[in-house]
């Protein structure tokens, strides 16, 4: 009789557990199986999606996409993806080649990139056919990644719109409020000094936004090391403009610039970060604002307080 009873209650058991997990599916639907490259996508196609998409990022905090080569392992993720999303303007130029291929497959491979207006890109001076890729340095382009992430997650997921609608707007409001916050720290330094010299061209994008002139010792890539001749030429700029401190790269060897450091006797401003986000969950705070580093929120926050503290003059007090 206790036998009958538990094999009862078992099966019973079973089939309302079947029944809630089968329910639950049929309400939400089973998270989108996403995979992105740079760190800087993986967290916003996070902010967007919500709960409704598991994402994969290949590449963690610290990692250069210019230099990055996929695994085996990679592979497997992309192949297995329901959407991937990369930056294009061939930033992931080892990975170029492997999402070309999977697009031709038929795999759903989105650039964030695509609908960005060419009138708003830049074109390096040094190589001829190709934009320069640091979009996000401006927080008013990302915003059109924004859009367009949005609106692939909504034409694969269309029970999801208002989620991602609300999600989106939410998302940029943040980022209006955060660069108007950049706008007011920048303008606390002196016109002559917002001045930018870092490893190498990941932030005229950003230069262009918060008004900066930005210097790199290496143009847009970090394939090749930069000339001696180019670094005897920053030497020299920087003495001539009186330049207060040069910056290192938390994805980029530090070398180049502390040499460049010593030989015009200025000071490091601190790292900050160019081709690839922090660590998540540590948290950083100036002026008014606090933020997570290994979120897109805090490369914008925390390179404007970097350089705001580096290039601020100091308050002097009567």
């Amino acid at each position: 009789m206790i036998t009958s009873f538990s094999w009862v209650f078992g099966r019973s058991m079973l089939f309302c557990m079947s029944f809630f997990v089968l329910n639950s599916s049929c309400l939400h639907g089973a998270a989108l199986n996403i995979v992105t490259t740079t760190t800087m996508i993986t967290d916003t196609v996070k902010q967007i999606g919500g709960d409704r998409v598991s994402v994969e990022g290949l590449m963690g905090p610290g990692v250069d996409p210019h230099l990055y080569k996929p695994a085996a392992s990679d592979v497997l993720k992309l192949s297995r993806a329901k959407l991937v999303f990369y930056n294009g303007l061939l930033l992931e130029g080892k990975m170029s080649d492997l999402l070309d291929r999977l697009n031709k497959q038929g795999k759903a491979v989105f650039a964030v990139t695509d609908n960005i207006a060419h009138s708003k890109l830049l074109k390096p001076e040094n190589i001829q056919g190709h934009w320069d890729p640091h979009i996000w340095g401006d927080p008013r382009l990302w915003t059109e990644c924004v859009e367009t992430i949005t609106t692939i997650l909504i034409k694969h997921d269309p029970s999801g719109e208002q989620t991602y609608q609300a999600n989106r707007d939410a998302y940029i409001k943040r980022l209006d409020k955060l660069m108007s916050w950049g706008m007011e720290q920048i303008n606390g330094i002196a016109p002559e000094k917002r001045v930018l010299v870092t490893s190498h061209d990941a932030f005229n994008y950003f230069g262009n936004a918060f008004g900066l002139q930005v210097v790199g010792v290496q143009g847009i890539s970090t394939v090749a090391e930069a000339p001696l001749a180019d670094i005897i030429h920053i030497v020299d700029f920087i003495k001539s403009r009186n330049v207060p401190a040069v910056f290192v790269e938390s994805s980029v060897s530090p070398a180049t610039i502390k040499r460049i450091s010593e030989d015009s006797g200025t000071k490091i401003g601190g790292e900050l970060f160019s081709d690839a986000l922090g660590t998540t969950g540590e948290i950083e705070s100036y002026k008014g604002m606090k933020f997570d580093l290994g979120t897109y929120e805090g490369w914008v926050g925390h390179n404007i307080a970097t350089i705001s503290k580096a290039l601020a003059t100091p308050q002097t007090t009567p």
